[in-house]
């Protein structure tokens, strides 16, 4: 059950033993079906929450359209970080593109656990500079990069993107209609 947790602590934040068995005494594992919501924007991230199995979409939505900003193939934290730790409302949407299984552990247990370890703050902070970094990228890449690069990009560094969601989904992610996405993909094969 956390063996796919444990391996990233292990590598990503290596804490102490007896840390990391407190944590995961902490966690509770929740099971959501292929199209639950398990984030709603204008709500509070109340939950540190990690994906240990399927796929997720993030995502902005108004009433015109509905934006994917990124998807969640691997496990790894899903959290809005931002929201879970300044405790303000998300923006964002994730939707379960399969049937998940998350490992979730509520703020406040989470905190008070960070502070009865020293690591505690460099966890939230090493978290933080990761996000900071890979949303630059994406960002940047997203505004100065043409869709046939985007795809290219996506085919060299997301390729279980390209196996596991949706085209249309993927179309979104790009800026472009799905009869776009086919011609790229024609054109690229």
């Amino acid at each position: 059950m956390f063996s796919e947790i444990s391996k990233f602590f292990k590598t990503e934040y290596p804490l102490n033993e007896h840390g990391l068995e407190e944590l995961f005494s902490l966690f509770k594992v929740e099971n959501y079906e292929k199209g639950s919501l398990i984030l709603k924007a204008d709500t509070k991230q109340k939950k540190l929450r990690f994906l240990n199995k399927g796929v997720i979409r993030e995502y902005y939505s108004n009433q015109e359209k509905e934006i994917n900003i990124n998807f969640y193939v691997k496990p790894q934290f899903i959290s809005d970080l931002l929201s879970f730790t300044q405790n303000f409302n998300t923006r964002k949407n994730q939707e379960c593109l399969t049937d998940v299984q998350v490992l979730s552990i509520e703020r406040h247990l989470f905190f008070d656990l960070l502070e009865e370890y020293e690591c505690g703050k460099s966890i939230v902070e090493s978290s933080f500079k990761k996000i900071l970094k890979q949303t630059e990228i994406s960002d940047f890449n997203r505004t100065t990069k043409t869709p046939d690069e985007l795809y290219k990009d996506l085919c060299l560094y997301k390729p279980e993107w390209l196996q596991l969601i949706p085209q249309y989904h993927i179309a979104s992610y790009i800026n472009i209609t799905p009869e776009t996405l086919s011609r790229i993909r024609k054109r690229s094969s």
